[in-house]
């Protein structure tokens, strides 16, 4: 769940995405020994390897976007707000 919560992904759509990852042996899912509930997640050195190839994707796409650090920050703080608007409705039609 905390996973989930910081990908903004429910769990329909996260247990497929690690099934995939770990198929590909990027990451070892465990069940928590304390809490069957819990699936501990963790990297496997193949899935190190790729996150630190990863890190130079966000000075990539920063040159691509052709926007200075003050536009992708405002961008970026757009995108929040719609995404805190758009859960909050959501949450609101379910209730």
């Amino acid at each position: 769940s905390e996973l989930g919560e910081r990908l903004f992904l429910d769990s329909g759509t996260l247990t497929p995405l690690l099934k995939r990852l770990e198929a590909l042996n990027y990451v070892r899912r465990e069940r928590d020994a304390a809490d069957e509930r819990r699936v501990i997640v963790s990297l496997t050195p193949a899935g190190r390897a790729l996150r630190r190839r990863a890190l130079t994707v966000h000075e990539k796409v920063a040159c691509a976007t052709q926007c200075s650090a003050g536009e992708r920050a405002l961008l970026t703080r757009q995108l929040g707000h719609l995404r805190t608007a758009l859960k909050q409705s959501l949450a609101e039609s379910s209730v």
